[in-house]
């Protein structure tokens, strides 16, 4: 601004003094307009002009001297800067805007996850906007004990000799204020309060800027936090294209995924197949099968002491000192999905801290406090990295124990009534990912059995939403496991009537039936005539029958399942509904469609008494009533199809086949 006024001024007199002289050369009496102010009063303009030219002209330079960058800084413990340093880059213009926006100590805590990057950011910090400061530090602050010496070593780079440990902190920042502005790093910083000596105060330093990087949360009351969160999936993909020769972006993803896009964890994955010239497929390979050992492996050139399995031993070394319940906590989340894991999940029989209100606050809250996990409401959700490297480091009869008292717990919260239970879809849909994560190996003798049952109640429950594909391995695993027990006939009709069931979902009534005969047979032998589960097989059978062609001969099977459920349950339990729907399917094969119409629209009535409107099971019963009554020329039969189409594209989703067949019934009847 001032070089421009300087610059308006100067033109200003040379058009003064060239206008003197041209009405000089001229001899005008009048100029024309404000001018003739000019003409008849010269040297008070022109005392004017000549001191604000000069004023203009002296500050000219100075604001330009103090726009230019500072002189390279003097620097302390200051790390090399990563040359491979990737985006981050709308985190640095905040953190540079925050540390900028008051002139007095200004201090900002960089908080995330182990391996995110929190260290990497702050050199990246220091090096990019190093031409705005005199002096930068870095301090290692992961052992509080170790601060004060490295300030002493500090002190003495700064010219003091002779400082006692007590006066150290202030010794150094009073001797800063010639260094200002200056900045400097506290790297793994713990509790606020471990810190709280090494930081500045009062009026000893002024235009300083703090940066603490921690893992550990509590922080806010004493500086503005930045939480910095793990690469964003393209970061990644970037990090990976960039580092390793031959990556594929389609890989690149993959990687990415499987490593939960940390940092850290990217960064040592492109030194494993660097130094190892691993191609990228066979790392992800190795990576798919063997993650807990990968991450072990590959160097960083930068820290070649640091690797992502041995990342978090600190922390948990603290808390078994600190709060051993809170390390079995954590153990028992290792084995589950990187997934929010329901707090309700755990009980008393399984953790003694459950019951304790105040105990299991602070036991969940360790291991968000310590970065460990992010705790929600009613969630804990852990990095799968922090898992794995967790599950590495449980000796054998740890883990064993552990997987054991996991399955209990899953098996005591899972549903085990999918059909009956109104809330067993909603409590399914958020245990299914723990259930496949615990049962995904062969289980150990000590939890087999809980193994076996889980894998069936997914298979049952992936079957009630229409999953047939991932229904049959599931289940096939439960018929497996069952078939090396002993004493498990009853277990063994459980497993193999639902396997039936998927395999006449599949189309496949004759792979079906002699699997539904065993398990009535089995049933028959090891439960009371009147149990539920021989009304399961025998409805199953029928169904099974019906789809041969078989109607007759699965009439009174159909009838004597009704009968059994209805004195079990009562005549308006969602399982009666299931009978009387195998009953209405096998009159409509006899053609006798008056007396299938009203077992069905009885079987609507309980389902829809005993499910949420969309509903899958509402919707099978719609579609099927529709194409009873369509045949008894009732008019109402294509809104029942829409209906019940409408149900299945929610639920199934547009393209299932499920949802096309309702929709091609519904146009056909609306046709007709």
């Amino acid at each position: 601004m001032w070089r421009t006024l300087a610059s308006a001024v100067a033109a200003l007199l040379v058009l003064f003094l060239g206008s003197l002289a041209f009405n000089a050369a001229s001899g005008q009496s009048r100029w024309p307009g404000p001018l003739d102010f000019v003409r008849t009063n010269p040297w008070v303009v022109l005392l004017l002009l000549i001191p604000l030219a000069l004023f203009g002209f002296w500050q000219s330079p100075s604001r330009t001297r103090k726009a230019k960058d500072l002189p390279a800084p003097a620097t302390y413990r200051l790390p090399p800067r990563n040359s491979n340093f990737t985006g981050r880059d709308a985190v640095l213009r905040e953190l540079r805007q925050r540390l900028n926006s008051a002139n007095d100590v200004t201090t900002q805590v960089v908080h995330g996850l182990g391996g995110v990057g929190k260290t990497q950011l702050a050199v990246e910090y220091a090096y990019r906007y190093r031409s705005k400061y005199r002096f930068v530090a870095f301090v290692d602050a992961e052992q509080p004990e170790l601060v004060a010496p490295q300030f002493a070593s500090l002190a003495r780079e700064l010219g003091l000799t002779d400082v006692s440990t007590d006066q150290v902190f202030p010794k150094v920042y009073g001797k800063l204020v010639d260094r200002r502005p200056w900045l400097i790093i506290f790297d793994n910083g713990e509790k606020p309060g471990t810190l709280a000596h090494a930081l500045p105060s009062g009026d000893l330093v002024s235009h300083g800027h703090i940066l603490v990087t921690t893992r550990v949360s509590g922080w806010s009351s004493r500086a503005g936090v930045i939480d910095l969160d793990v690469f964003g999936r393209q970061e990644s993909v970037q990090l990976l294209l960039r580092r390793v020769p031959g990556m594929t972006e389609a890989v690149a993803e993959q990687i990415a995924e499987r490593l939960g896009d940390l940092p850290l964890a990217l960064e040592q994955a492109a030194g494993y197949m660097d130094y190892n010239h691993t191609a990228p497929e066979a790392y992800l390979a190795l990576l798919t099968s063997r993650l807990e050992d990968m991450i072990g492996q590959g160097e960083l050139t930068d820290r070649p002491a640091v690797v992502v399995s041995t990342l978090w031993q600190l922390s948990v070394r603290n808390l078994e000192a600190d709060q051993p319940q809170a390390v079995r906590l954590l153990q028992l989340c290792a084995l589950l999905a990187p997934e929010p894991i329901p707090l309700d999940l755990f009980t008393p029989d399984t953790l003694a801290a459950v019951a304790d209100p105040l105990v299991w606050d602070t036991t969940v809250g360790a291991l968000a406090g310590l970065g460990l996990a992010r705790r929600g409401e009613t969630t804990l959700l852990l990095h799968r990295l922090v898992q794995a490297a967790i599950r590495a480091s449980m000796p054998d009869d740890v883990h064993v124990d552990t997987r054991t008292q996991v399955s209990r717990a899953l098996l005591a919260a899972v549903p085990h009534d999918i059909h009956g239970d109104p809330n067993a879809r909603e409590r399914w849909e958020e245990l299914l990912p723990h259930v496949l994560a615990v049962t995904k190996d062969d289980p150990p003798a000590e939890c087999a059995a809980e193994a076996a049952v889980l894998l069936r109640l997914a298979s049952e429950y992936v079957l009630s939403i229409g999953d047939r594909s991932m229904a049959l391995p599931l289940c096939e695993r439960a018929l497996a496991i069952d078939e090396a027990l002993e004493d498990r006939d009853a277990e063994l009709g459980f497993d193999l009537i639902a396997l039936a069931q998927i395999h006449q979902d599949l189309g496949a009534p004759e792979k079906a039936r002699p699997l539904a005969e065993r398990a009535l047979r089995l049933h028959e032998s090891a439960l009371p005539p009147e149990s539920p589960a021989i009304a399961t097989d025998l409805a199953t059978l029928a169904r099974i029958m019906h789809r041969l062609g078989d109607d007759e001969a699965a009439l009174p099977l159909a009838e004597r399942a009704l009968q059994i459920d209805e004195a079990a349950h009562g005549p308006d339990d969602p399982y009666v509904s299931f009978d009387l729907i195998a009953l209405a399917n096998l009159h409509l094969g006899l053609d006798d469609y008056a007396t299938a119409v009203p077992l069905i629209s009885r079987a609507l009535q309980i389902r829809e008494a005993s499910y949420a409107p969309d509903h899958l099971y509402i919707g099978y019963a719609l579609l099927l009533k529709a194409r009873a009554v369509h045949a008894l020329n009732d008019p109402s039969a294509a809104d029942l199809a829409r209906r019940g189409a409408q149900i299945l594209h929610a639920q199934l989703g547009k393209a299932h086949p499920k949802t096309v067949e309702a929709f091609e019934l519904a146009d056909r009847l609306r046709v007709s």
